[in-house]
């Protein structure tokens, strides 16, 4: 029976690599998602980062014995290394529990820095396989992070919520005269700023602020940005805020803070991981609100992302 269910998953892999990997390849794109939990039996993520593959296993009641789930995993590395034609000691593995959307504190699971740098659409990022829940790089956001990249030339671009700072990244690839990277955690816009550097994007056109975005947006001057970027948790309670945030609650107010420092005509591009989350957009006024979740959805979460985005203009003064 084990085994049987193994030629099941190495058949199912074969077939998925086969597409989707065409697609990367023709598209030049180095990182992306291969597998999410396509057969039950087989309830892991699978994701290439270059030459190193990143799998998340779901934890769930298995009913297996710690010894018969090692070997279980250890017959599923082999799979993988085999079908995808890399080195076992190249397979990164983390278990991550279950969860509505990105929390508001990405969680730290080990101690090796283990970095190294990644190609995006002609861009470096630094990721990390052994140390966080998440790598560094969020790729069902590919696609978007492209679209900031278009509208930033000659513009000033504020980065919310800004995590590893990719779209700080790739607004100053666009050409933005000035990026701002805002981020609740110090280690995150430490990244961030590796990252800007590794693309030799410095001096002072590009700043980093560590504060809470929700308290901190009040402090910013009416019409002062071009293009802004709002990608927040689900949800957040970290002590170094002044009051949590949920992103369903909230996100009314953050997009009219967003829409106040923005000059007439300027973007917002919103998005969030609330897997339930609704918009209301009878709240918000003076904008045009067009939901661009199909538009920017990359070619590797075709049929299995469920995260909202919207592109929200603030209109003219009539």
């Amino acid at each position: 029976m084990f085994e049987a269910r193994l030629e099941m998953f190495r058949n199912r892999l074969v077939k998925v690599y086969r597409h989707v990997g065409r697609q990367a390849r023709r598209q030049g794109i180095e990182c992306y998602r291969l597998y999410d939990h396509d057969l039950p039996e087989f309830p892991i993520r699978i994701e290439l980062y270059g030459d190193r593959v990143y799998i998340s296993e779901y934890k769930r009641y298995h009913g297996m014995t710690e010894a018969v789930h090692e070997q279980w995993l250890e017959e599923v590395y082999k799979v993988i290394s085999e079908v995808l034609d890399v080195p076992i000691d190249h397979i990164y593995g983390k278990l991550r529990q279950r969860k509505t959307g990105r929390q508001g504190q990405y969680q730290k699971t080990g101690e090796e820095q283990e970095f190294f740098e990644v190609n995006e659409n002609g861009l470096r990022f630094w990721v990390n396989l052994t140390d966080y829940l998440d790598t560094g790089l969020f790729l069902d956001h590919r696609t978007t992070r492209q679209r900031v990249r278009s509208e930033s030339s000659g513009k000033r671009v504020l980065n919310l919520f800004a995590y590893t700072g990719s779209f700080s990244v790739y607004a100053a690839a666009g050409g933005a005269k000035e990026v701002c990277t805002i981020d609740l955690s110090n280690t995150y816009l430490d990244w961030s700023r590796r990252n800007m550097i590794l693309n030799g994007f410095e001096g002072e056109n590009y700043s980093f602020i560590q504060a809470d975005v929700k308290s901190h947006l009040s402090e910013i001057p009416n019409a002062r940005y071009d293009l802004i970027v709002l990608d927040p948790p689900t949800f957040s309670n970290s002590k170094r805020m002044e009051e949590e945030l949920d992103v369903q609650r909230d996100h009314v107010v953050l997009i009219k803070e967003c829409l106040r420092i923005l000059t007439p005509g300027g973007l917002l591009y919103f998005s969030n991981n609330y897997t339930k989350f609704e918009l209301d957009a009878s709240a918000i006024p003076n904008a045009e609100i067009k939901d661009i979740t199909r538009a920017t959805t990359p070619f590797d979460f075709e049929g299995r992302l469920n995260r909202p985005c919207f592109c929200i203009k603030k209109k003219n003064p009539d």
